[in-house]
């Protein structure tokens, strides 16, 4: 309807960016109802992100007209800007940003790297960076997740963690629980994603690509691909990311520096 009203593209863009905007206020709205507040959280995200994907559509046309390998420095750049994101939600976890772009760095990047090497993902800059992208923000979602559950959990069981230590556990050990439960939590997301493609959801890469002129059973076929390549980045960005963070959370005399007085 609105394009019978608005002929410039960048128009209409912006026109239904508004509208969707509004959308998620009147969520954000009702959350406070329930005195679940939102409203700074959300503006700041709406904001960022409307701007951040034009910033990024800007870039990529440039991008076009260069050389295959500027592809991979912003893929270095997003695996950057991830782990910071992610860090946030850490809150106050010792060396959380580190542990975040490293373990989004061997996640995705991995993945990355070998699916390109193989020819499953394309070197050219249009088919590289929206799944590489995919697989970057994956991660960095799955590495939130983990760190969040894992931070919940040690605060939670302060004393049994002490109390293992003090018993002569040693410190992997006294958190290996909650590392565990952790992992687990923070991939259920993924699996979910495979468990329903194609009956709970179609995924937009693969309606990309039956517009663009895909046969239906290849674009099928690839977008199983692409989800099976989040699942092993998210996989071992998981993996990768309480390790690092389990032994951080104690001092070099095996204390545990995670509680929640360091919060006050």
């Amino acid at each position: 309807m609105l394009h019978g009203h608005l002929d410039h593209q960048a128009v209409v863009g912006l026109t239904q960016a508004a509208i969707a905007a509004v959308a998620a206020f009147v969520v954000v709205m009702l959350a406070r109802t329930r005195q679940i507040h939102l409203e700074k959280e959300t503006s700041i995200a709406l904001a960022r992100g409307l701007v951040q994907i034009i910033a990024v559509g800007s870039v990529l046309a440039i991008l076009l007209r260069g050389p295959h390998w500027t592809g991979g420095l912003m893929l270095g750049a997003m695996i950057v800007a991830a782990g910071n994101i992610s860090a946030r939600r850490a809150k106050k976890m010792p060396g959380a940003f580190a542990v975040s772009t490293w373990a989004i760095a061997c996640g995705a990047g991995s993945v990355i790297a070998i699916m390109t090497a193989l020819r499953v993902i394309d070197t050219s800059i249009t088919a590289l960076i929206p799944v590489g992208s995919m697989l970057i923000a994956n991660a960095m979602n799955t590495n939130g997740l983990a760190m969040n559950r894992f931070r919940a959990d040690v605060l939670a069981h302060v004393g049994q963690i002490e109390t293992a230590l003090a018993l002569g556990a040693e410190p992997r050990e006294s958190v290996a629980p909650y590392v565990q439960a952790s992992s687990e939590a923070s991939l259920i997301p993924a699996i979910d994603s495979m468990r329903s493609l194609g009956i709970v959801w179609i995924p937009g890469l693969m309606a990309g690509m039956l517009l663009s002129g895909a046969r239906p059973l290849y674009a099928s076929i690839y977008q199983f691909v692409v989800l099976a390549m989040i699942f092993a980045a998210s996989g071992i960005t998981s993996l990768v990311s309480m390790t690092l963070i389990r032994s951080r959370i104690f001092s070099a005399a095996e204390q545990l520096m995670l509680r929640p007085a360091v919060e006050r």
